[in-house]
């Protein structure tokens, strides 16, 4: 049944990749504060290979079974027809689309020297093209409506990672692939203000099918009734929270959800700086550089490299 807050009663959301895992969870999230919700899921394999639609109307089952309503998209969000057609089955089925979660994806890890191109390929298309033309296509229904005088409170909520934002070590692909997700997020949010859309990214840490084997001393469930950090509900509520016209005026940032653990991320910001007024040399760069590097911040690690 709808939580007693209700946060998001009356909003339509849609949720790519809701088969398993995080989306799963952000669906339940979402529908139990009250979300009529679209359940996007391809239902492939942990490499993008294979498809069935039974995770999508299995998580729709859960969500009817509590009282709430969601119907299931099974399209290809990564092609502009499958990405349409997620906000068609939004507009047919419940008459609006108010929020769009993008979390889609899959994981193809290699070390560089052993990146296949089909492999680079296949995550790019699947993360940075699966999250921009949903939003494209959504953006441009919500700028619609805004020129017709109806405008939206609308919310996107992007998929981007620790990877991301930091590197990691074995995921070339998938790194690059989510930092230009928080790219594309800074863009949308800078362009979709004006037609009262806000975008913002979250950097997910949460045990699921691309985590469990990757990290497998960190994602273990704890035995017993421990608190399990891990666990992908403990991401929802702030994107539930991001979604909803609670989170009013917020735009353009990144948070980095895990465990019990919220946190802003501020990201590239300029650091110690030098300026001759002139062209440098080489060898003036080069003294004046390590100067400057003497006096920043330490960068975190890479990922995988703690």
């Amino acid at each position: 049944m709808p939580s007693p807050t209700a946060l998001c009663a009356g909003r339509v959301v849609a949720v790519t990749g809701a088969g398993r895992g995080l989306g799963r969870a952000h669906a339940l999230a979402f529908a139990a504060e009250g979300a009529k919700v679209v359940v996007n899921d391809l239902g492939v394999g942990l490499d993008g290979s294979g498809a069935g639609s039974g995770p999508a109307h299995e998580v729709v089952e859960e969500i009817r079974a509590a009282g709430g309503e969601a119907v299931a998209h099974g399209g290809d969000i990564a092609t502009a027809d499958g990405a349409a057609s997620l906000v068609a089955a939004a507009l047919d089925s419940f008459g609006r689309l108010d929020t769009l979660v993008n979390n889609a994806g899959f994981l193809r890890d290699r070390m560089l020297v052993n990146l296949d191109e089909d492999d680079w390929d296949a995550v790019m298309r699947v993360h940075l093209k699966g999250h921009f033309l949903p939003l494209k296509h959504a953006a441009a229904h919500w700028r619609t409506e805004a020129k017709a005088g109806r405008v939206p409170e609308a919310h996107v909520i992007n998929t981007s990672s620790g990877a991301g934002l930091l590197g990691s070590v074995g995921q070339g692909n998938y790194a690059a692939a989510k930092a230009g997700i928080v790219g594309l997020t800074l863009v949308a949010a800078a362009e979709m203000g004006r037609y009262g859309v806000q975008v913002n990214a979250v950097a997910p840490a949460a045990r699921t099918r691309m985590t469990e084997e990757t990290f497998a001393g960190t994602m273990a469930a704890p035995g017993g009734s421990g608190f399990d950090a891990m666990a992908p509900e403990n991401v929802s509520p702030l994107v539930v929270w991001l979604g909803s016209t609670a989170s009013a005026g917020v735009s353009g940032r990144v948070f980095e959800a895990e465990a019990g653990r919220i946190t802003v991320m501020e990201g590239w910001r300029p650091g110690p700086t030098a300026d001759k007024g002139a062209r440098w040399t080489p060898a003036e760069a080069g003294e004046t550089a390590t100067k400057l590097l003497a006096a920043a911040g330490t960068p975190e690690p890479v990922y995988g490299a703690r």
